[in-house]
């Protein structure tokens, strides 16, 4: 007899890049509302898509494959330091570190050559990169780190125009 599989165990997204892309944006794990609906940042209340929109036009007003091709017209990539994880729940906190299996952004930044910049939807998503993927990394080019605060709905010490002054950096890179 199989084992069952574990019902918290969570697979995360594909990245969202294109080759020209010269900005990844990197969250830790999808939430549980992302992972129903198969989309990025699809919680109501996450802050993500209106800092999006305010940005650079991709706000949750237009079509989801939208807002994506607009970000990659743009050279923003989208992805997650986690590949699977077991999780119960939706917050990172819920996080079984054991458990964590990481994407593969080595193979990101070989594909994206021209990624400079790495922004961390949040400390967490920080965090895990340093420990999990930075040891072993070897971009192919120097690469500038920031962590701007979690767009989450959890994180709620920041309203989201707080959040989009920060946020900010993000459209002031891409501008350079």
């Amino acid at each position: 007899m199989s084992a069952e599989p574990d019902p918290g165990l969570l697979q995360g997204f594909s990245c969202v890049a294109r080759r020209d892309a010269r900005a990844l944006i990197l969250g830790s794990m999808p939430g549980q509302a992302s992972l129903d609906q198969d989309q990025y940042y699809a919680h109501p209340r996450n802050a993500f898509w209106y800092i999006m929109g305010r940005l650079f036009d991709a706000g949750p007003d237009r079509p989801y494959p939208q807002r994506l091709e607009i970000l990659q017209q743009r050279g923003v990539a989208l992805w997650d330091v986690v590949h699977r994880c077991i999780r119960k729940g939706s917050l990172d906190a819920d996080i079984e570190h054991d458990s964590v299996e990481p994407n593969d952004l080595q193979g990101l930044f070989l594909r994206c050559p021209n990624i400079r910049h790495v922004f961390f939807n949040g400390r967490k998503a920080a965090d895990l990169y340093r420990r999990m993927i930075e040891p072993t990394l070897d971009p192919p080019g120097p690469i500038h780190y920031q962590t701007l605060p979690s767009t989450s709905p959890a994180h709620a010490g920041l309203d989201r125009d707080a959040k989009l002054r920060h946020w900010s950096d993000v459209k002031t890179v891409l501008a350079d």
